[in-house]
């Protein structure tokens, strides 16, 4: 498979594009958690209710981006980055998680999806650990998604990686492989020189060896002229 610069950085805006799309719907779940949240610890009815009890009008429903008192006060969750409120959310996630496990032990929550509770007005209420439960359901499919992008973001850039590197160790390999031939050459060069100077000593050996040869049989027939002489003269005597 081919892999391209173009092919990288297309796929990197894509990826780009997908993840700014992932943290629009990160800040929607993080309001969502933040009315769950508010819900439960406020203990009372969901503003999905329009009435309270004794057909009283019920409790305003609180913005998510605004609470009564001094919650007013606090930082808007939807302007802090994504990772960073879902890291904060996550204890207010498993809190959720643990009533609505809670509840279910008890034999309320069989009906999560289905079942809705009725309001003293009539009307008709979801069920707060129900949405907590498709809240972290959503943030764990959140969750995955971004890890399977990140993944294959690096697989490209280890493939891009690699092709460079290949690039990169052409031209070392062809000078390594151009020294190789050139010190071969030498090495024969030097074998042959090695050789023709094996031969010259053999040859002066030889020599050497011929004039040992005959300086000794010039001796031994020296002595023997001397010993001739020496006969003669004591005959004329």
């Amino acid at each position: 498979m081919s892999c391209t610069i173009d092919k990288i950085l297309t796929d990197a805006r894509t990826l780009l594009e997908r993840l700014k799309e992932h943290d629009t719907a990160a800040e929607s779940l993080i309001d969502q958690s933040a009315v769950l949240h508010r819900r439960v610890s406020a203990g009372g009815p969901t503003p999905a209710c329009g009435q309270g009890p004794g057909g009283a009008a019920g409790p305003t429903p609180v913005s998510p981006r605004q609470g009564p008192g001094p919650a007013a006060e606090q930082p808007d969750p939807s302007r802090l980055r994504p990772h960073v409120v879902l890291a904060q959310e996550n204890t207010q996630i498993r809190d959720l998680q643990q009533e609505n496990r809670g509840e279910r032990g008890r034999g309320r929550g069989r009906r999560m999806l289905g079942d809705v509770r009725g309001c003293p007005g009539g009307d008709a209420c979801p069920v707060v650990p129900a949405g907590g439960s498709q809240l972290w359901v959503s943030l764990e499919e959140h969750q995955d998604a971004l890890e399977l992008i990140m993944s294959k973001y690096r697989k490209q850039m280890l493939q891009l990686l690699e092709g460079r590197k290949r690039e990169e160790a052409e031209p070392v390999l062809k000078v390594h492989q151009a020294n190789s031939g050139e010190i071969e050459s030498q090495i024969d060069r030097i074998c042959e020189m090695g050789e023709v100077m094996r031969k010259a000593v053999q040859v002066d050996d030889e020599q050497f060896f011929k004039v040992q040869e005959k300086l000794a049989q010039l001796e031994l027939e020296n002595k023997e002229l001397r010993e001739l002489l020496s006969i003669s003269k004591e005959s004329f005597e």
